[in-house]
């Protein structure tokens, strides 16, 4: 049945009682659709009391993973530990790269705490892939990180400009993280991302673009170009980058450092964010220590729920991010071809600023052997239209009181905020996060 029809279904399915009373929807039909690509929104607005919104966001988290049960695709395997981890096979998605399947490791070190395993990603280098991706299982499974659960794929083919993060493999870590969450064998605030050399960019530019779900990422012997893993991403992740002080090779000791820089002046604007640990190892080359790297990120919870947040919304590989922390994003403003917007939320009380801004970036300082930018200055200008939804929880406003939202220096909206099944469905579908379902949001388009 095409993914179309089933939606149809989904919003035709409304029972109502003797009295004409609202009562369930058919959740996981419209789940079902959104599983098989279908991006409509779920539009039926049904008002909630706040007493009923507990059992509301348990019954919707139920049927997504429902939902997640019954679609038809590779699962990931019943845990066993990581020393007896069989190579299991993920086939992906033709249209976005033919003949590419994943193999990979899947499997725990040590003994599962109550709320769940911390599940770490780890990526590989750019040597022959059967090579790399054997070492890899190796130092993972020695890294002092227990308890943990070990996510190690093989990258699925290799080639001159063939990366971790191009948008198959943005669908694998995008399947990893759905199919861990509803498993419910996972802790959801304790996902980690780590990788050496290309592992290390990837894992670098793959921590700037879904930081929203990590507790920490730990790139080494890398260095990413700043305009490919925005540094200003990463306000509620630990972060770590170690890399050698004589890795010349493309620039990666330059980068570094720059990357150190970047997130310093961060860290002076706002205190208490940017955590992080950016360190050129005196005396080495593109080989170092790697295990000083995961236990450091293991100390790391998410942040889920952040009063303020900078985020430089981009496309990688053509993709652009359905949203970020609390923020679905439903249109941009690509005036004059701009693909970049930097979105800043504030929170004071219960008036919310949100700052939005297209981003254009100016080189001034290349490497020349290289030819590789190292520096550059943004340039912001405001954004003239959009539309969003901007989520709210009771961790960032308080619900009793009349709530205040000023975009770009304009008020759009004043008032109060109410629990809507709506936005419980929608954040869901677009988050498939359990920390992540929220019962109120306000709907912005200008």
């Amino acid at each position: 049945m095409k993914a179309r029809n089933i939606l149809s279904m989904a919003l035709a399915i409304l029972c109502t009682t003797a009295h004409g009373q609202q009562v369930e929807e058919n959740y996981a039909t419209y789940f079902t659709a959104r599983l098989h690509g279908d991006k409509a929104s779920y539009n039926h607005s049904h008002k909630l009391s706040w007493k009923s919104v507990k059992a509301y966001r348990a019954q919707i988290w139920e049927a997504w993973c429902e939902a997640n049960s019954q679609f038809e695709e590779d699962k990931l395997p019943a845990l066993r530990p990581l020393t007896n981890a069989d190579t299991l096979l993920w086939p992906l998605p033709a249209e976005l790269e033919p003949n590419a399947t994943m193999p990979y490791y899947y499997g725990t070190k040590g003994e599962k705490p109550n709320n769940g395993w911390p599940l770490y990603l780890y990526i590989h280098g750019s040597g022959p892939k059967t090579h790399e991706w054997a070492t890899g299982y190796i130092l993972c499974s020695r890294f002092m990180d227990a308890p943990s659960l070990y996510f190690i794929p093989q990258i699925p083919n290799e080639g001159s400009y063939y990366r971790w993060w191009q948008r198959a493999k943005q669908y694998a870590w995008e399947r990893l993280l759905r199919q861990a969450f509803v498993s419910g064998e996972v802790d959801a605030n304790r996902v980690y991302l780590f990788g050496i050399s290309e592992g290390g960019y990837g894992s670098q530019r793959l921590a700037s673009f879904y930081a929203d779900y990590l507790a920490a990422a730990g790139p080494m012997a890398g260095g990413e170009i700043p305009f490919d893993a925005p540094a200003e991403n990463c306000g509620h992740i630990g972060f770590s980058l170690r890399t050698g002080a004589n890795d010349y090779m493309f620039a990666r000791n330059l980068l570094t450092a720059r990357t150190h820089e970047l997130f310093d002046s961060l860290q002076r604007c706002y205190p208490m964010e940017y955590r992080h640990h950016v360190e050129l190892i005196p005396g080495r080359g593109h080989g170092i220590d790697y295990s000083p790297t995961t236990p450091w990120l293991s100390h790391f919870t998410r942040t889920v729920h952040p009063r303020h947040f900078v985020w430089e919304d981009y496309p990688m590989d053509g993709i652009y991010r359905q949203g970020f922390y609390n923020i679905a994003i439903h249109e941009r403003d690509t005036t004059g071809g701009n693909e970049r917007t930097r979105y800043e939320m504030t929170i004071m009380g219960n008036t919310i600023l949100l700052t939005i801004d297209r981003v254009d970036y100016e080189v001034t300082q290349r490497e020349p052997r290289w030819n590789i930018p190292i520096k550059h200055i943004k340039h912001y200008k405001p954004a003239r239209k959009g539309a969003f939804t901007l989520y709210l929880s009771d961790e960032m406003v308080d619900f009793d009181q009349k709530v205040s939202l000023i975009v770009n220096g304009k008020q759009v909206y004043h008032g109060m905020v109410y629990p809507n099944t709506k936005h419980l469905v929608n954040s869901c579908a677009t988050f498939f996060d359990p920390e992540r379902v929220y019962a109120a949001g306000i709907e912005v388009k200008w």
